[in-house]
């Protein structure tokens, strides 16, 4: 498989494809120890691409972790309103990232992007068993009646079914809530048919990949191999 060398550099996020240019044409890549130009095709199974005297590594997919801000849509885009892609630096807009999943706009914390579509299915869908923890500030206070609702599992008003969770109370006003799957507005409208409004919301983690505890909002990094496959541990 064959692209060319600009892409292939593009692909891996080193920097935009303008800056790519010059880069290139200074020097600072080689494949298979000789000089190139832009346009030059590559194989990234099987040639050897330097950057700077180091060896690039090709990835067919990537794979990254997004402390979503609240405010920003969980979308690939939108004519009207910020998107989490939007949010990204401009060498990592070109990969052709989306979000696995959604957050609600008012909802912070863990969000996933990459461009594997498998794995994004595998993570979203219930049968995998995927356990996502949020962080709750509600209106009035969680008690054994709600943690034992959630245990049960929830039928909304609506007649949606919601299967069972967790409700873990924290704080007088605070809790933790496990689930497996992510209907619309669902660890919301779950807390509300509790007769405890949701004041604040953020995911902690999905499976074992889990936000630091010093997060900051905004925030966008790579996982390796072994972080991503943390999700499924």
């Amino acid at each position: 498989m064959e692209m060319r060398l600009d892409k292939y550099l593009s692909d891996l996020g080193l920097a935009s494809r303008k800056e790519l240019k010059q880069i290139i044409k200074s020097g600072r890549v080689t494949v298979n120890g000789a000089a190139v130009r832009p346009e030059t095709k590559v194989n990234p199974e099987t040639d050897e691409v330097l950057f700077d005297g180091s060896r690039l590594q090709w990835n067919q997919f990537r794979y990254f972790l997004m402390d979503k801000p609240t405010g920003v849509l969980t979308a690939a885009e939108d004519k009207k309103q910020k998107t989490v892609i939007d949010l990204l630096p401009s060498e990592l807009k070109s990969l052709g990232l989306f979000p696995v999943g959604r957050l609600d706009k008012d909802t912070s914390g863990l969000l996933l992007l990459t461009t594997d579509g498998e794995y994004a299915h595998q993570v979203i869908s219930p049968k995998h068993h995927v356990d996502k923890v949020y962080y709750a500030k509600v209106e009035g206070k969680p008690d054994a009646t709600d943690v034992e609702a959630f245990r049960q599992g929830i039928e909304l008003r609506d007649g949606l079914h919601c299967l069972p969770a967790e409700l873990q109370i924290t704080g007088p006003d605070t809790c933790l809530v496990t689930v497996q799957e992510g209907k619309y507005h669902q660890v919301r409208r779950m807390l509300a048919s509790r007769g405890k409004p949701v004041l604040e919301l953020r995911r902690l983690s999905i499976g074992r990949l889990k936000l630091a505890d010093n997060s900051v909002p905004g925030t966008v990094t790579e996982l390796s191999a072994a972080e991503k496959d943390l999700v499924f541990e």
